[in-house]
């Protein structure tokens, strides 16, 4: 099995927590009086480092919210506080997506940047990849983060980076083709995608030589039937990964494909009742609450990222002792919406239809019709499709979550595509 740094992704259990304790400590000392952010939530608590004498004591600390982040930088713009040295060691600009509220912005400095490199190679040597691979970005730089830190991961591991921005998508499938890329990195939405570029303009995906997928940006690589399409479509093996910009790389998949492993070494990882902040129990759904432990000129500490998990901290028969997240990330606390009565979550509904291969694109939308919640689905259809198929999608959600949806067929090409993170449910109350 590949591994980044066997060592570390196969410790037992105690040792990893005690260099987890080891990590933290370092952490609070380097930015207390330097982080005005974090020195001002501490004292606010009655807290100092010296109170941090096990991982127990992590949960005196408070929690970090993204609104936090975002007003601190909205009163003190454009970087806000939430930096732990001065500016001109910082080396790196980016800015979260903006699809859950206004973009925040990250910077890095050089230490920092080299440590998302690291947690990229976790990520990349996770799904198999090594010096003699070629792995293609398809990702347009812009400032959202995406896979800039994918390339750093490819540097560490000592791959081939093709880089593909600036191209459009039949273009980057030729050059995946010509370059001879063995592996390709993008959002779950976009390698449907891009199967879908390819069967329009006739292009031949046993011509490319890619045997591994790696996904980020948003949920999906780890939902079973999204990964069997993109397994099947591309003849590779479909690999998760979950952060966020302003956490860091926290997770990826391994070759047994049973949930994505959170890099412990770099992380400390709370599973949390949403409601009560209570930890769950075992194999219990939960929300996420991370700590970063090497990115000190950017820290977060206990920030409550919304998103679902459950936790098993059992061996992997991959060889790592890392725990892991069944099911990836299973998706939002804060996304959850009512229909007819019923507690719906968007990825519920999504998983349910892309379990019908003629569905190319789709956009759900949740509205108030005559006092009632009603869910209408617009779908866009391949060309051979079951005329009956709107009412197949319909009474499949219906089983599933005691609701019937208006499903419609809309012309191709009405509903947006999306390269980075894809907005497919909207609720209009």
């Amino acid at each position: 099995m590949p591994f980044f740094d066997s060592t570390l992704e196969t410790l037992p259990r105690t040792q990893l927590a005690n260099l987890q304790l080891q990590k933290l400590q370092t952490l609070l000392w380097e930015l207390w009086g330097s982080n005005a952010f974090y020195t001002r939530k501490f004292r606010a608590a009655g807290l100092h480092p010296s109170d941090v004498h096990s991982l127990d004591d992590l949960k005196q600390l408070p929690f970090t919210l993204k609104r936090e982040l975002v007003q601190d930088q909205s009163e003190c713009p454009p970087f806000g506080t939430n930096l732990t040295y001065a500016l001109n060691r910082y080396v790196r600009f980016h800015q979260t997506s903006g699809t859950t509220g206004a973009p925040l912005c990250v910077l890095d400095t050089e230490e920092s940047w080299d440590w998302w490199g690291k947690c990229w190679g976790y990520v990349l040597s996770g799904a198999g990849l090594c010096a003699d691979d070629r792995l293609f970005a398809a990702f347009s730089f812009g400032p959202f983060i995406g896979f800039w830190a994918a390339v750093e991961g490819a540097r560490k591991i000592g791959a081939l980076m093709i880089p593909g921005g600036g191209r459009d998508s039949l273009q980057r499938l030729e050059l995946m083709r010509d370059a001879g890329a063995t592996a390709m990195c993008s959002t779950p939405t976009y390698a449907l995608r891009l199967l879908q570029v390819a069967r329009e303009n006739n292009f031949d995906m046993n011509a490319l030589n890619v045997r591994a997928t790696v996904h980020a940006g948003e949920p999906g690589a780890s939902v079973p039937e999204t990964q069997a399409r993109i397994e099947s479509g591309w003849r590779a093996k479909c690999f998760d990964h979950a952060g966020a910009s302003e956490v860091g790389a926290h997770s990826f998949s391994c070759e047994q494909q049973a949930g994505i492993h959170l890099i412990e070494s770099e992380f400390i990882a709370e599973v949390l009742d949403r409601e009560t902040s209570n930890p769950v129990a075992p194999g219990e759904v939960g929300e996420l609450v991370i700590t970063n432990l090497g990115r000190l000129g950017f820290p977060i500490i206990r920030y409550r990222t919304g998103d679902l998990v459950r936790l098993n901290v059992e061996p992997c028969q991959c060889g790592r002792t890392f725990a892991r997240f069944e099911g990836g990330v299973l998706g939002r606390a804060d996304d959850m919406t009512t229909v007819r009565g019923v507690n719906v979550y968007p990825m519920a509904v999504e998983k349910l239809i892309v379990n019908f291969q003629q569905v190319v694109e789709y956009r759900i939308t949740v509205q108030r019709v005559r006092e009632m919640d009603e869910m209408d689905i617009e779908v866009e259809l391949t060309d051979d499709a079951d005329a009956d198929l709107p009412n197949a999608i319909a009474q499949n959600i219906y089983h599933a979550l005691s609701f019937r949806p208006n499903v419609r067929v809309v012309e191709h090409g009405v509903l947006p595509r999306f390269e980075l993170k894809a907005k497919r449910f909207f609720v209009k109350k």
